[in-house]
């Protein structure tokens, strides 16, 4: 059953939260807390927690790029989403879905016209969740990860 979540700006208080759960989704290739730190000033009011009624359960970051421009998109802006999570013990619940919902919400304000993103390409449970809510697959990365899996570039039109 979908648990209704708020969707709120992180706040510095919030680390420890996002760093267990960063920890339980990722493991040994968890980010530290100097990166979530750096995120916090370069994307701070795209770094969101999905907070369900007793604890944060997932957090996003999405980062506005540059100005990209050609005939028709002249100065739209580009955004990426840098990292996604969701508690294990929390997921299948709507975490990641409201985070992602309320980012493309809050991309298509500021006016940015797409948002991409790297994937393991096996990773095919996330392929799966990025598909369904209209990414498509743009290119591959040959040995993106430091393990020498591959990564897959997506990429949603806002």
């Amino acid at each position: 059953m979908p648990t209704h979540y708020t969707v709120r700006r992180f706040k510095p208080a919030d680390m420890d939260r996002v760093l267990e759960i960063e920890r339980a989704s990722f493991g040994k290739d968890a980010y530290d807390r100097k990166l979530f730190a750096e995120y916090g000033r370069k994307c701070g009011g795209l770094f969101l927690l999905a907070e369900g009624s007793r604890t944060v359960d997932g957090y996003s970051i999405a980062c506005v790029s540059g100005k990209y421009s050609n005939l028709l998109k002249l100065g739209t802006s580009v955004a990426s989403l840098e990292s996604i999570a969701v508690d294990p013990r929390a997921r299948g619940k709507g975490a990641a879905s409201s985070l992602l919902k309320s980012t493309v919400r809050r991309l298509k304000l500021q006016g940015v016209g797409r948002l991409t993103l790297m994937v393991r390409r096996s990773n095919a449970v996330a392929l799966r969740f990025y598909e369904r809510r209209g990414f498509t697959a743009v290119r591959r990365a040959p040995g993106y990860y430091e393990d020498g899996g591959e990564g897959l570039v997506m990429r949603l039109t806002l």
